[in-house]
């Protein structure tokens, strides 16, 4: 060919493969993440056939970090974490120190470094935040409150690791060092690189916050005011590649960082949604070329030259994990299906575990085996999630039938588990049950006390009904799919159930309990389709589907409008067409 076309071949063989093995992996019922990786491998160096620009293939990986950082931010949101922060942060804090201390056991066991094995153990220490929400929407409980604490549980892994990625570069000087046998930097020297490192994050997150929250927005308009689709998602995709190399440049921090407050920033704005719809082809693209180009580095071999290696890895990511998690979880005295959720949700790790990996080899802190360990454990971690999570229910089931302690824990005493002694009697007949209180919830439960009618709240999340309880409100903690979380809200006297939660997967089982309770309850549901719909008015409930009420509203409004300005005019008046 008359110029080199190295960046064309390796775009196409990337995207192509990871089409062909994204594909046969979802066939398979597997994440098509393995199917990325499988192609990375394929085009790697370490098996026979075309082998892709790994130079070039870094450089897009770069850019694919820089995106999927930037979506991260982009749904990061506070509200969400401070929800569960109780359970959230200090689990994560927790399970993250165990599982780092796990795999930086192993790998001293196995004669690495103390830099390598830090490096290994906080990359084998968290999930993957794409796997995890792939796997909660395709269970449908993605918006229920076991989904709602794994989420804010990752997005405070994602932001510990952050902090690690923007520090390591620090450590690395000292452990990088101390690794390859030169002189190794003074505690003062150290502390002094760590303190510029933190002092220029700490400029470049106060530059965002302060300008970035009022030009990035203001941006965003003038650029929408045009009405161009493609000038938008242009803005919003330079934005993040810019901020995010502009933040490496100028301040030192890492591309990933840059990138995440860029999102971050964008949320903002209420163009917000907006920007992440556009931006999402482009980045779902990148984020398959950085996950082919992780695949790249990986040598198969380790799974035939190290397999107990392998095996460590993989037991580290699916029980030392998953048990840390789950015994942490049923501390916050959360039911066993809680624990178990969230503990498949960790039983796994992804993109972070990569650049993390990446960038302890570019240091040399890590060595080229660890990252091939470190992807061996996530292709097998993330082959095995689907399973994880289809053995939660029978798994319960199993162990409550046959352990003692867990019948214990799951019946023990909890004074959130049902309604005080000094609750008033208008709260336990002919009152108003609610199950959940989130944003629907809420509102229906201020429309209610406006009203002076009263109402008893079933919620699953500890920190709301203990704040309910403060207020006065007549509040029981528990999963209403489960009989004796009913019973407690004395649903058997209740005149009404109000099912206002979003997870709809366990409203058939709400609604029999209730009927058998109380055959002549009045039933109001919430739904997300018209289809769910039909089948929960089955039941002889009366269901609200969120597109259509809004639609009957805006309809409602539009007529209204149209009766009081329309042809006719205001009051009736007749309007006289122009002569000519």
């Amino acid at each position: 060919m008359p110029h080199s076309v190295s960046l064309i071949t390796t775009v196409s063989a990337a995207l192509g493969l990871a089409l062909v093995l994204g594909f046969v992996a979802v066939k398979l019922r597997l994440p098509a993440l393995v199917g990325y990786l499988a192609a990375g491998i394929a085009l790697g160096p370490a098996t026979p056939g075309y082998v892709a620009d790994l130079a070039i293939a870094s450089q897009l990986a770069e850019i694919g970090v820089m995106l999927l950082m930037f979506g991260v931010g982009l749904h990061f949101s506070l509200d969400d974490l401070l929800a569960v922060r109780r359970i959230a942060i200090p689990g994560a804090v927790v399970q993250m120190a165990v599982a780092t201390a796990l795999g930086a056991a192993v790998a001293t066991w196995w004669g690495w470094s103390l830099g390598a094995a830090i490096v290994f153990g906080l990359a084998l220490s968290v999930a993957s935040t794409v796997v995890l929400l792939k796997a909660l929407e395709r269970l449908g409980v993605l918006d229920s409150m076991n989904g709602r604490i794994a989420v804010g549980w990752l997005v405070v892994e994602d932001l510990a690791m952050v902090l690690v990625l923007v520090l390591l570069p620090a450590l690395g000087e000292m452990l990088g060092e101390t690794a390859r046998g030169g002189h190794a930097p003074s505690l003062q020297e150290l502390w002094l690189g760590l303190a510029r490192t933190l002092l220029a994050v700490a400029a470049f997150v106060a530059l965002m916050l302060v300008l970035g929250r009022r030009l990035f927005p203001w941006l965003l308009w003038q650029v929408a005011a045009t009405g161009s689709r493609e000038l938008f998602t242009l803005c919003t995709v330079a934005a993040a590649v810019t901020i995010a190399y502009g933040s490496a440049a100028l301040f030192g921090v890492s591309f990933a960082l840059g990138a995440f407050f860029a999102g971050m920033v964008l949320r903002e704005s209420e163009f917000s949604q907006r920007a992440a719809h556009e931006s999402l082809p482009l980045r779902d693209a990148f984020a398959v070329l950085f996950f082919v180009s992780v695949g790249m580095l990986f040598d198969p071999a380790v799974l035939v030259e190290r397999p107990l290696q392998v095996l460590a890895v993989v037991g580290i990511i699916v029980v030392g994990k998953s048990l840390a998690a789950a015994g942490l979880v049923l501390l916050f005295r959360y039911p066993l299906n809680t624990a178990l959720t969230v503990s498949a949700s960790l039983a796994q790790i992804g993109e972070f575990s990569f650049i993390l990996a990446g960038l302890g080899v570019a240091l040399k802190m890590l060595p080229q085996e660890g990252q091939s360990l470190i992807v061996a454990g996530a292709l097998i971690s993330i082959a095995l999630n689907p399973l994880t999570f289809s053995l939660i229910e029978p798994l319960r089931r199993w162990v409550l039938a046959r352990s003692a302690f867990a019948r214990a824990l799951e019946a023990r005493d909890d004074p959130l588990a049902e309604l005080p002694m000094a609750t008033e009697e208008k709260y336990l007949a002919r009152q108003v049950v609610l199950v959940g209180h989130g944003r629907v919830g809420r509102a229906i439960a201020e429309a209610l006390a406006a009203q002076g009618l009263p109402f008893v709240v079933a919620e699953q999340n500890r920190e709301r009904v203990e704040a309910l309880r403060r207020r006065g409100v007549a509040a029981v903690f528990g999963d209403a799919t489960d009989p004796a979380v009913l019973i407690q809200a004395h649903v058997a006297e209740a005149a009404l159930l109000v099912i206002a939660t979003p997870d709809t997967v366990g409203v058939r089982r709400m609604i029999e309990t209730a009927r058998t309770l109380n055959p002549g309850i009045r039933i109001v549901v919430r739904s997300h389709s018209e289809e769910e719909a039909a089948l929960i008015g089955q039941e002889g409930a009366e269901v609200f589907v969120g597109e259509l009420q809004l639609a009957r509203a805006m309809t409602e409004a539009a007529l209204r409008v149209a009766r009081a300005t329309g042809p006719a005019g205001p009051a009736g008046t007749t309007r006289q067409r122009p002569a000519g």
